[in-house]
């Protein structure tokens, strides 16, 4: 971990913090369609339905979490919420033998999930504002870090027992709960509530203004929407693919294995990338989707094992691009409303992740990876041309607002 020393360390307390819980989160979402399919014994619609649930919950806590992160503040949001989460979790064993209840209960797992995130980004961008875009990279890593321990444990404590992965799951967001509490109690005793209580300005809290704000959110959103529809190729496409030809699901492993591990060692690579061509948040957005695209024409040109891997090689290089630049430009550009935004913009770009695998498990089922291969690249080229007149129209900041405090 030594490239959390050059942190202070309340952020690197953080930073571990957040390693810790997205182990526990990716010990569970792997493995949903084996439970239902495999242990419960229901079919693969059932199981595509519970995902399509757990993701509209999804949408709906990122907007619920934005537009609430003023009206009760920061620490009841994020402590109530990864509470919730963690009884949710505590609960999927005991609720599993009643079909409705365990989807209403996914439902619910995916809302209260997703309520953290624009509430941990508006919170990061407030309270480091002058380091906000490498610490959201940061933050990035470390999660990635998590996923990939959380996925390689994934599968033998599914071995041992289905059930086990949700209890751990539940406790480290339970654990989570707890440093956010202490951590926040301790900040507002040293700083009288500094981003932590509570606000009551009504231009913070009427929705409808700000969503007339569409030069904001509306097009990078979009732009995410359709990035994260063409990524749905890796289970849409790639995995099926992959066990057509014969191989074993570890093949199909490795490439997220590769993900993880390219993820921490590519940084340098990355680094000199914001610094050539890509300085501002906007510019590494149409970057990234650029390499997303470069990406989906490798599997549509050279639809064999090999492309695969130099595929997830170059859309691992958008993702880092990608991912912490979108809660970047949105704390840069939107100040005590980030929190709205962060949630309206996640919102947008989740339903890309609730019609992508629907979209393309029919076309895989009428034609193979081909015609997915095709909607990955059109969505691709859509996702650039949405970035790119987020781009355009992006006015200069006023200098009072590049230069305000955490």
């Amino acid at each position: 971990m030594n490239w959390l020393q050059r942190y202070p360390k309340e952020i690197q307390a953080l930073l571990l913090a957040s390693l810790i819980n997205s182990t526990g989160s990716a010990l569970m979402w792997p493995l949903t369609t084996m439970y239902v399919f495999g242990e419960l014994g229901r079919s693969m619609q059932d199981a595509g339905l519970v995902i399509l649930l757990q993701s509209l919950g999804g949408i709906a806590g990122q907007l619920v979490g934005g537009a609430m992160y003023h009206r009760i503040g920061v620490k009841k949001l994020l402590v109530g919420s990864l509470l919730v989460n963690a009884l949710t979790l505590f609960a999927l064993p005991v609720v599993s033998g009643y079909w409705h209840v365990y989807m209403m209960t996914m439902l619910l797992v995916g809302f209260s999930n997703a309520m953290t995130l624009p509430a941990i980004q508006a919170f990061v961008g407030f309270r480091f504002a002058s380091r906000r875009g490498e610490i959201f990279n940061t933050i990035y890593v470390g999660n990635n870090i998590g996923v990939a321990l959380g996925t390689a444990l994934s599968g033998p404590l599914a071995q041992l027992s289905f059930p086990l992965t949700f209890v751990l799951n539940g406790v480290t967001c339970l654990l989570f709960a707890v440093y956010f509490f202490v951590y926040l109690n301790r900040i507002g005793r040293g700083e009288g509530g500094l981003h932590i209580a509570a606000k009551t300005s009504r231009r913070e809290q009427r929705a409808l203004p700000l969503l007339m704000n569409t030069r904001v959110y509306l097009y990078m959103g979009l732009g995410a929407l359709f990035l994260w529809l063409g990524n749905c190729i890796w289970n849409g496409g790639v995995s099926p693919a992959i066990l057509s030809e014969g191989r074993s699901p570890s093949a199909y492993s490795v490439l997220w294995t590769m993900n993880g591990v390219l993820i921490f060692a590519l940084q340098p690579l990355i680094s000199w990338m914001k610094r050539a061509f890509a300085e501002k948040p906007e510019a590494q957005m149409t970057a990234g989707s650029l390499f997303y695209l470069a990406g989906y024409a490798v599997i549509l040109l050279l639809p064999h094992y090999g492309a695969m891997v130099l595929a997830m090689f170059l859309a691992t290089i958008g993702e880092m691009l990608f991912q912490p630049a979108m809660p970047a430009f949105i704390s840069e550009r939107t100040s005590a409303n980030a929190p709205f935004y962060l949630g309206v913009s996640g919102g947008i770009g989740q339903a890309g992740r609730v019609i992508g695998p629907y979209i393309m498990g029919i076309l895989y089922d009428r034609g193979g990876l081909t015609p997915v291969a095709w909607l990955a690249v059109s969505a691709a080229v859509l996702s650039c041309a949405f970035f790119v007149l987020n781009h355009k129209i992006q006015r200069p900041l006023p200098a009072a607002a590049e230069e305000a405090e955490s």
